[in-house]
Parts: structure tokens; C-alpha cells; sequence
């Protein structure tokens, strides 16, 4: 319990962060099993809620830029601190661009922006351009993005207005990654941090108490960071077996 309490301190003082969130059962009811992590320690929590109620318990104390998808539960954080999943992004653009009409049209032009924009930013992962350079190549982008979102919230597909509309309103959250660097522009890292968690749920079904949700929290949290941090599992948990 006190090396988790430890990693959380840690990761709510931590400039960046990425959260999300899975089903989970406990004794027979739904669940959610939450993580935010960062590059060197992540943590999970249980929670019966899927609302910002267990948003905030997992946040904590953390103030940081927060990537995420876009569920209604983190709507509360700060759009200056807020980096949207462009891969979440693209999924919807994708539907978007197999509707019909002005909608269709509109949804493979935002796709084909995404697409040129994630050229740019692979480009900066690698250092062949700065980031200046990676600035001034997507401010006529993100102008193009504007009005392709405003002539999107005109349309007559109601889902794609809706959309549009949407993302016009937090519009700033699409690009702090431009701006600020150690933000990703997907929420790649915390996805890939549930797919354990996600193998665990389907082959135990969950857990059957309060107790077995701590340990699978603190389980979890031990080992996903443990091999973040290129340290031995097995040689820490005896350590600690040991000591307690």
C-alpha cells in the first residue's frame, strides 16, 4: 500500500499525464478499472463510477496536461491543459467520411489534414525537423481544420454536425501537443497500460470484493511501472513479502 501511495504522489506532480478507463466486475457488479500514467510510473483504481466522481479520485491532486479520449467524464479539466487522442480522432473522421453528401466530403478532407499532420509530427519524433519548424507548418493547418469542423456543424448528418459542433467548442484540446512538448497527440501509452488489466478481467471476471479490487490496483501498479523502469518483478514483490 505505501510504495502506490508513493506512485501516485508521484504522478500527480508530474507536468503530463495520459488516463483512461475499462469495464471491470466486482462481486458481480460493473465497474471501472482506471489508470493515469506517465513515463516512469503508472497507477490503476477501481471504481464503481464511470463519471467524473472517479475521474477526480483518480486525478487526485494532479494538475497537468491531461491526454485523453473524449468521454464526458474529464469535460471539467481546463482545455489549456487538455490534449484530445487524434487517434480517437481519426476514427470518427473515418465515419464521418463514409456517410453521404457534404458530411462524406467533408470527413475525408478532415482525414486527409490528419493524416498530413501526423507526417509533420513524425517527422519531428525524429528529429529532421525542430519543432519551430513543426509550429509553422501546422498553424494554416489548424485554420483549415477550423473550417472544415464549421462547414461539418452546418450539415444535415445530424451525427456529423453533432460532431463538429463538439469539437469546435474544445477545439484549443487538439493542439496542445504543438505547443507543449512531452504531450503525445494519441492516447497510445495508457491504452497499451489497460491491455493486461483488459486479458486479467476476461479470464477472471473481475474480483469478488473491495480487497481483491485493492490488490488488483496495487498489483497492477507495482508491476505495469516496475517494468516501465526496467526493474525485476519477481525480485521486487519477495523483497517486499519479505519486509512485511
Amino acid at each position: 500500500a505505501e510504495p502506490v501511495r508513493e506512485a501516485r504522489a508521484y504522478v500527480e506532480e508530474q507536468p503530463v499525464a495520459n488516463a483512461d478507463e475499462t469495464s471491470w466486475w466486482q462481486a458481480n457488479k460493473k465497474a471501472w478499472l482506471w489508470v493515469l500514467t506517465t513515463p516512469l510510473v503508472t497507477v490503476f483504481l477501481i471504481h464503481l463510477k464511470r463519471g467524473r466522481v472517479a475521474a477526480k479520485a483518480l486525478l487526485g491532486k494532479f494538475q497537468g496536461v491531461l491526454c485523453t479520449d473524449r468521454w464526458c467524464a474529464y469535460a471539467y479539466w481546463p482545455l489549456g491543459l487538455r490534449q484530445f487522442c487524434w487517434a480517437h480522432l481519426k476514427r470518427a473522421f473515418t465515419a464521418m467520411a463514409e456517410t453521404r453528401g457534404k458530411a462524406r466530403e467533408i470527413g475525408q478532407a478532415l482525414l486527409a489534414e490528419q493524416n498530413r499532420l501526423f507526417v509533420w509530427w513524425h517527422r519531428l519524433r525524429e528529429g529532421t525537423i525542430t519543432r519551430s519548424t513543426f509550429q509553422r507548418y501546422v498553424a494554416p493547418l489548424r485554420k483549415r481544420v477550423e473550417d472544415l469542423l464549421a462547414q461539418g456543424a452546418a450539415t444535415r448528418h445530424k451525427k456529423s454536425a453533432g460532431l463538429c459542433a463538439e469539437l469546435l467548442k474544445a477545439f484549443d484540446a487538439l493542439w496542445t501537443f504543438v505547443d507543449v512538448e512531452g504531450v503525445e497527440p494519441t492516447n497510445n501509452a495508457a491504452e497499451r497500460a489497460l491491455r493486461y488489466a483488459v486479458i486479467w478481467r476476461k479470464v477472471s471476471f473481475g474480483t469478488n470484493s473491495e480487497r481483491g479490487s485493492r490488490f488488483v490496483e496495487r498489483i497492477l501498479t507495482a508491476t505495469t511501472t516496475l517494468c516501465q523502469q526496467g526493474r525485476d518483478i519477481l525480485a521486487y514483490l519477495t523483497d517486499a513479502c519479505e519486509a512485511a
